[in-house]
């Protein structure tokens, strides 16, 4: 069985990675595909646990491969923590980026990174949760 955290990032999820590492009968991983492209973006070994905040852009995908075969985590931080610390990394975050300048194409110079920072968590944060609900396992 594989398990995969499924989170905004910024959110204790290297730190759940260190902690699973001692599982005995599991390896674990954060964000150990994140360079692959294509079908191979998702296989990963039996009994793995993996973390990666781009899972919640591959659900669709995700689902497809392991189904209710998978256990699910939601890992979730204070949203206002979660954000600031996005907002404090405005300008290296990949993630912010990303959503700022990829999925929202022609936002104003002037948008305050916070407002970003909290917009992107809320969508992630709400597409995990409408993705595990009906999943047996989570």
């Amino acid at each position: 069985m594989n398990v995969f955290v499924l989170s905004t990032g910024r959110c204790g999820s290297t730190t759940f990675v260190k902690a699973a590492s001692h599982i005995s009968n599991f390896t674990a991983s954060h964000e150990s595909r994140r360079h692959v492209l294509g079908r191979g973006h998702l296989n990963y070994p039996e009994n793995h646990i993996e973390s990666d905040n781009r899972l919640s852009w591959f659900l669709g995908r995700l689902y497809d491969k392991y189904g209710d075969r998978a256990f699910y985590v939601h890992l979730k931080r204070d949203r206002m923590a979660t954000a600031s610390s996005y907002a404090g990394r405005y300008r290296s975050s990949a993630m912010m980026s990303a959503y700022a300048n990829g999925m929202h194409l022609g936002l104003a110079p002037d948008t305050n990174p916070l407002e970003v920072a909290l917009d992107y968590c809320d969508t992630v944060n709400h597409n995990i949760a409408h993705f595990i609900k009906d999943r047996s396992s989570r």
